[in-house]
């Protein structure tokens, strides 16, 4: 095989068994790899309705058939189980040096099953495969793990691994890789820590195999000029101010959230800015394994009581640890940062978790007694303070390591918990874009703008722009984004270049340069609408596991301050979520019936039946 290595590797963590597969070259056409090799192996051998903190659940880490190539951002993986915070599939995708390094071992995807005895890691490197003790490195921080399993394997390995988060069992843990990587969303770390996997460490010395490799080369050298011809010689936006641009579009738009969704502006918007962050704090720009772009922050902090080093913030980051929180202080919003990278914490739901908290308080519904302090909107201390003690469990950071739902019902709310099948809210208020409110709501692992990002096309005008307020077409957008993301998750791409870049100049978006990356990589002859269709079948194939798992279209929707609360400022002022209309629509032309389950004639299309 080309571009795909043809081998699977299985570890047993209960036995300590390692056993090698061969991948059939037929499910790796249609499913691509990463995201779509990962729901296939789920749907034919978990249980949907298996605890997913139990010894049946999988674990899975995949990468793409471009993931480790010279592909401009083939530096992508995905990690894959049954999430504790949901419920539902997930999968969480990260990138950096890691996924290259894990393709160059020889393997597409690792299938980790059962449960070790006592911690361990998995070593992996052209000798071969074995799990290693860990008890040594079991809680400690994500930066301790990664130095100490450094030093007993070897300098150039890379490694994933969690922090002291995902050891407690915080149902919204990550995995950090190369130190400040994440993979962060729907609790993956935590079922790595309830597996008592400690880390992975991966050492390749094989190229990825590549079937044409003059024709690819020629492919990989036309983006990467078609790229930087657009730049017209000056730098891209996400190279001088990192993702933090975003959040003068989302003020802009009025849909920068705001005091737990509250507000769609926030008055100091200007001080959490890329700018702000490039000018303050930026010591240099990072770049990931074959990315031309180097949106990566390394940044540093020396405001008192708020010091610190490390990558990012990020936009997500910002918006719910900053104006979500209602705190305008960067120094802090970058701290706690930090402290989520240290304990490896998913900084969406830690923000939404701790912003509904402050809610509840303010609304005196929690009280200082149950907090340990007052946890109010702008309170930059009780920030950093709430991170740690959630990423230990400890005082009222055990109530909010179980996500903003569970809070919030605790204390009789539930309807402050901005989530969509649990999940909490990326940065984006839908009812200023009504796209992203129907992405949310039908989004396989619960709300998520990575699953389909209609900010694309609502904010940003990639590839022309679009009213965001209008629900009108919507329904047929996010359809065909979604399946668009799948393929680019699937191939082991980063969105940022591929969105820009691999796609048709027009509203119909279709991943032209993946077709012509992927074949020239694998030989795999895709046509433009037999990749589209494998996007599909990927979110089919996700649907058919919430749907044993028990998902319909009751949990196909949005809280109610999103669907009856209409924005009290900005320029979506007045305005509500009209999701049923969009609903309604999506679900015919999905040719799924008006439960949201797929029909048998969708089904036989898509072989999935």
């Amino acid at each position: 095989m080309y571009g795909w290595c043809g081998k699977i590797l299985r570890v047993d963590l209960t036995s300590g068994a390692i056993t090698e597969e061969a991948l059939d070259p037929k499910t790796a056409r249609d499913y691509i790899g990463g995201r779509g090799l990962g729901i296939r192996y789920m749907l034919n051998e978990l249980n949907p309705l298996c605890d997913p903190f139990g010894a049946e659940n999988l674990f899975i880490m995949a990468a793409g058939p471009l993931t480790g190539t010279k592909a401009p951002t083939g530096a992508r993986y995905m990690v894959m189980t049954k999430s504790p915070l949901t419920g539902a599939i997930t999968c969480s995708n990260a990138s950096g040096y890691f996924p290259a390094e894990l393709k160059k071992t020889g393997y597409d995807m690792i299938i980790f099953s059962g449960q070790a005895p006592e911690p361990v890691y998995l070593w992996l490197h052209s000798g071969g495969a074995e799990l290693r003790p860990a008890g040594h490195i079991w809680g400690k921080t994500s930066h301790e793990v990664d130095a100490l399993v450094h030093g007993e394997t070897e300098a150039k390995a890379r490694i994933a691994c969690i922090g002291p988060a995902a050891t407690k069992g915080v149902l919204f843990a990550s995995i950090m890789n190369d130190l400040n990587r994440t993979a962060g969303r729907s609790g993956v770390g935590a079922v790595m820590g309830s597996k008592k996997l400690v880390a992975v460490a991966v050492r390749g010395t094989s190229d990825v195999p590549i079937k044409d490799p003059d024709l690819f080369r020629a492919v990989v050298d036309k983006y990467l000029k078609q790229y930087r011809d657009s730049l017209g010689g000056e730098r891209h936006s996400l190279n001088q101010y990192g993702t933090a641009a975003t959040i003068t579009k989302t003020q802009k738009f009025g849909v920068l959230p705001t005091r737990n969704f509250q507000q769609g502006t926030f008055e100091h918007w200007e001080s959490l800015s890329g700018e702000t962050l490039t000018e303050q704090f930026l010591i240099k720009t990072k770049t990931c394994h074959s990315c031309p772009i180097g949106c990566g922050r390394v940044t540093k902090v020396v405001k008192p009581g708020f010091e610190g080093e490390g990558e990012g913030p990020e936009y997500e980051t910002i918006f719910a640890l900053g104006s979500n929180c209602g705190i305008g202080d960067l120094a802090a919003v970058a701290k706690a940062n930090y402290v989520c990278n240290e304990m490896g914490l998913d900084t969406i739901s830690m923000g939404a978790t701790i912003s509904c908290a402050m809610e509840l308080f303010e609304r005196g519904w929690i009280s200082e007694t149950d907090i340990g302090r007052p946890l109010r909107f702008g309170d930059a201390e009780a920030l950093v303070e709430m991170c740690r003690l959630t990423g230990l469990r400890e005082g009222f950071g055990n109530y909010l390591a179980e996500g903003s739902l569970r809070l919030a019902t605790r204390y009789g709310h539930p309807e402050l918990a901005m989530v969509s099948k649990g999940q909490e809210f990326a940065g984006y208020d839908p009812r200023g874009e009504q796209g992203m409110g129907l992405a949310y709501a039908t989004s396989p692992i619960g709300a998520s703008h990575m699953r389909g990002d209609p900010a694309y096309i609502e904010l940003l005008g990639v590839p022309k722009t679009i009213d965001p307020i209008a629900s009108k077409g919507k329904s047929l957008i996010v359809k065909d984004w979604q399946e668009v993301f799948a393929v680019i998750d699937s191939a082991g791409l980063c969105v940022f270049f591929s969105v820009r870049n691999y796609m048709t100049p027009t509203e119909d978006i279709r991943p032209v340069g993946i077709v012509e990356l992927l074949n020239a990589a694998t030989g795999a002859d895709y046509s433009l609408e037999e990749l589209v269709k494998a996007g599909e079948r990927i979110i089919n194939a996700e649907r058919l596991f919430l749907v044993k798992a028990g998902f319909s279209r009751k949990d196909d929707t949005l809280p109610p301050r999103m669907l009856q609360e209409p924005l009290p400022d900005g320029h979506a002022k007045g305005h509500v979520v009209r999701l049923e209309e969009m609903l309604t629509e999506y679900y015919r032309l999905r040719g799924w019936n008006q439960n949201g389950v797929p029909t048998e004639e969708k089904l036989r299309e898509l072989d999935l039946k």
